[in-house]
């Protein structure tokens, strides 16, 4: 499986560092497809793949856009006792 995703994230890696740069931030999306595309094969595999491509198709002209995490963050739990802070 590490080899998977090895050669599935060489390309990615590669546009990331040498082709990216050079061009205009365009993303419609946070994080940007290469790096959805990063952590969602890194995090899921073949399964990881499928969502990238899904990504990709979904940015468009009359898409929105937005905040789209591939691997879901866990919420922070308030430990703190705001009681009486006020």
């Amino acid at each position: 499986m590490k080899l998977f995703k090895l050669i599935a994230l060489a390309p990615i890696k590669f546009y990331q560092k040498w082709i990216s740069p050079s061009l205009a931030p365009r993303c419609k999306y946070y994080p940007s497809c290469s790096q959805y595309a990063v952590d969602a094969i890194s995090a899921y595999g073949l399964r990881g793949v499928l969502m990238a491509i899904w990504r990709v198709m979904r940015c468009n002209p009359w898409s929105h856009g937005g905040v789209d995490y591939a691997v879901a963050k866990t919420p922070v739990k308030n430990h703190m006792n705001l009681k009486g802070a006020i």
